[in-house]
């Protein structure tokens, strides 16, 4: 049997796009995974949210370098 994951959305951030066929999101949230830190998190989820779709986690610092970096006006 699989291992569960255990997560809980702190805090909703935005939606940042939608697939109108399936109704699941891309969002920007910060997630807690297994009662572990609470990161910035991008992935997708299904409209129930009673699981999570693929998507990548990051830190404190790696959210500050990535707000950073789109803000800096790159052509």
């Amino acid at each position: 049997m699989a291992n569960e994951i255990k997560f809980e959305i702190i805090e909703h951030i935005g939606v940042l796009s939608t697939n109108e066929r399936t109704g699941w999101t891309t969002e920007l949230n910060v997630v807690s995974v297994n009662d572990g830190e609470a990161k910035y998190d991008i992935r997708d989820w299904p409209p129930n949210k009673e699981k999570m779709g693929k998507g990548f986690r990051l830190s404190s610092e790696q959210f500050l370098s990535l707000k950073e970096l789109l803000g800096g006006g790159h052509e």
